[in-house]
């Protein structure tokens, strides 16, 4: 990869986002619906339009896709993939599981990937090969290797089709336990070796390209359920585990269930 201050960017555009988006963490704010039901808020806009704005001035000819403003230049070597507010319904309803989601692509693979906590003050970073830290410390994901001591985790039942809904509750109930609601955070979770497992449907490139660089830098393994990589072209289909053998196991279920 080309010389790039790459962690130093990221840094600057999370900060960018936390000073558009904190200030109305759980204050009236209006929400719009979005084509796809989803709700924004005009936080979410106004912190990726800064966000943007940093990435014009540090590195013009990079490629960009947001959530909240489009696309530009994605046949670039390097390209950010941002969402200001990954959990705007944790922001909304007052919950500090939401966080501001940073990846860069360098020609394909993911180089960085960031989770922001604002609420929490925990920034999470990964850098597949340099390792996973959170607040610059290091940490790894677990070695859990088994179903059956497998913590395992996914944002909503509301996510899933039924045929969806029927896999996880298969693979969910062969787990030690099933939490709800983390939205990026338990991906952070797993990375730092407090969650084994993270499944999920539905996402969009935003919501899970800085997830790759952080889960895999920590030493744990994320792919579709096909056990195929992750890139801007996938189906946002997520199965994430502590180790490869966790990873196995989890994807034979969720194939035999759905």
């Amino acid at each position: 990869m080309p010389t790039l201050d790459a962690l130093a960017i990221a840094n600057e555009l999370a900060d960018a986002a936390q000073r558009h988006s904190l200030p109305h963490f759980r204050t009236a704010i209006d929400v719009i619906t979005k084509a796809d039901d989803s709700p924004v808020t005009m936080a979410d806009r106004a912190a990726e339009a800064a966000m943007r704005e940093v990435l014009a001035r540090r590195v013009p000819g990079h490629g960009i896709l947001g959530e909240e403003h489009g696309r530009e230049r994605l046949d670039a070597d390097h390209v950010w993939v941002l969402d200001p507010i990954d959990g705007t319904k944790s922001f909304i309803t007052g919950s500090p599981l939401w966080g501001t989601l940073i990846a860069l692509v360098h020609q394909g693979r993911v180089a960085l990937g960031m989770v922001d906590m604002p609420v929490l003050g925990e920034r999470w970073v990964g850098r597949p090969g340099l390792g996973a830290s959170r607040n610059g410390e290091a940490v790894r994901a677990s070695g859990c290797t088994a179903l059956a001591q497998a913590r395992i985790f996914t944002t909503s039942p509301d996510m899933f089709s039924a045929g969806q809904w029927q896999a996880f509750d298969t693979l969910s109930r062969r787990c030690a336990l099933r939490r709800f609601g983390g939205d990026c955070y338990s991906y952070a979770q797993l990375a730092g070796g407090t969650a084994d497992l993270v499944v999920e449907a539905g996402l969009q490139p935003y919501d899970y390209m800085a997830l790759v660089g952080l889960v895999e830098a920590a030493g744990g393994v994320i792919t579709d359920w096909e056990g195929k990589p992750l890139t801007l072209a996938s189906a946002g289909h997520v199965a994430a585990a502590a180790t490869a053998a966790l990873h196995r196991q989890a994807l034979e279920v969720l194939a035999t269930a759905a």
